[in-house]
């Protein structure tokens, strides 16, 4: 019997080790991770090929030494050397900045249901869908692989997961376009988090009236990486070979933000227009801007944004990320357009008011400043 408490004891602390081990374990508030989609048995029954065949032995059972070299010797060179072709790989990624995406050869069609079984698969659930804005946003979920394993959690292992909470939540977007290189598409990944946060004191003046708050962390370019990472491998790419390509280091920065006399600003993108118009729109969507629509032949982005010093007398740190709240304070978020214009192979990125004039005020520096952080 001791021997028996002794093996189960050992199956359930290496069962806790496997844990450990993972980085990334999603879990969304009140819902479970999705079955991945299931093709049907009778669309993928494998077809009967002459792979295992001994050559130049049709009909038989068996054959001498001698004849398997002869038939091995007259098979064409270029069919045997096809097994040592490399694989092509029709999934790579470029970067600028800090600023990370994939570009696939595969339809669009096909990219949008593999993202979507993707985040899936992940535990997320689904909670934006735009097919055709290409845009799809998952809901706020908890990395439950944070939560420490150690002390009495160990012990108690996942029977007792719901009595623990990291207070970090993400949300993920995704934006699916068109390519500039034809039958190509470009996936781009953006993360948001917030963190859990407790207002007031347990035994101070307030007598514990406290209260907890959500409250916005930066986005996290590693963190994108890493789904790009994986999402790479979904559709295709060695694992070795994706975690390869993530790690490469990331080119300089390449955004400056300039400030006229006149008292607007612009920032300063020195690449073409294709590139910049991707790379802006990555970064409203890390940001956390709503992008009611574009135009990218007239280079716009039409955009929401709620200013938390807009008519501020005195605002605590707190109030400073009203557009993350849902309280009856939170300011109301305002119609912009964000311009991007290119001269030559340079690219200017401007804002502009709901009527399409140039804002010359502290909150167009502060769109910009926020836009800047994450194009640099």
């Amino acid at each position: 019997m001791a021997r028996l408490v002794l093996v189960s004891t050992a199956l359930a602390l290496a069962g806790c080790s496997l844990l450990n081990e993972k980085k990334i374990d999603y879990k969304t508030d009140g819902g479970s991770k999705l079955p991945s989609l299931v093709v049907p048995p009778d669309l993928i029954q494998p077809t009967a090929g002459t792979r295992y065949t001994v050559p130049g032995v049709v009909g038989r059972s068996s054959a001498t030494a001698s004849e398997y070299d002869r038939a091995r010797s007259s098979t064409p060179a270029s069919e045997s050397s096809k097994a040592l072709l490399p694989k092509v790989d029709k999934v790579r990624v470029e970067r600028a900045g800090t600023q990370r995406w994939l570009v696939a050869q595969v339809p669009a069609k096909d990219a949008w249901l593999t993202v979507k079984d993707f985040w899936q698969e992940l535990g997320f659930i689904i909670n934006v869908e735009m097919p055709e804005a290409g845009v799809m946003e998952t809901e706020w979920a908890e990395n439950r692989a944070k939560i420490p394993q150690e002390g009495i959690r160990k012990f108690l292992g996942r029977a007792m997961d719901m009595a623990y909470s990291t207070g970090d939540r993400d949300k993920f977007r995704t934006r699916i376009e068109a390519g500039s290189e034809v039958g190509t598409v470009e996936i781009y990944i953006s993360h948001r988090g917030m963190r859990e946060i407790y207002e007031g004191t347990q035994s101070g003046g307030d007598e514990g009236r406290g209260r907890t708050l959500w409250q916005a962390r930066d986005p996290d370019p590693e963190l994108e990486a890493e789904m790009l990472r994986r999402l790479m491998v979904r559709l295709g790419t060695e694992e070795k070979i994706a975690t390869a390509r993530l790690a490469e280091k990331l080119a300089v920065p390449m955004a400056t933000l300039t400030r006229p006399g006149d008292g607007s600003g612009n920032l300063i993108l020195p690449e073409p227009f294709d590139r910049a118009w991707r790379r802006v729109g990555l970064a409203l969507d890390r940001v956390g801007f709503v992008v009611e629509d574009r135009d990218r032949a007239g280079g716009i982005y039409f955009v929401r944004y709620a200013d938390p010093e807009a008519g501020a007398v005195k605002k605590g740190f707190l109030d400073k990320v009203a557009f993350w709240r849902s309280d009856e304070n939170k300011v109301l978020a305002k119609k912009y357009r964000v311009r991007v214009l290119t001269q030559g192979d340079t690219t200017t990125v401007m804002v502009l008011s709901e009527q399409g004039e140039p804002l010359r005020n502290e909150t167009a520096l502060r769109i910009l400043t926020l836009l800047l952080e994450q194009l640099k």
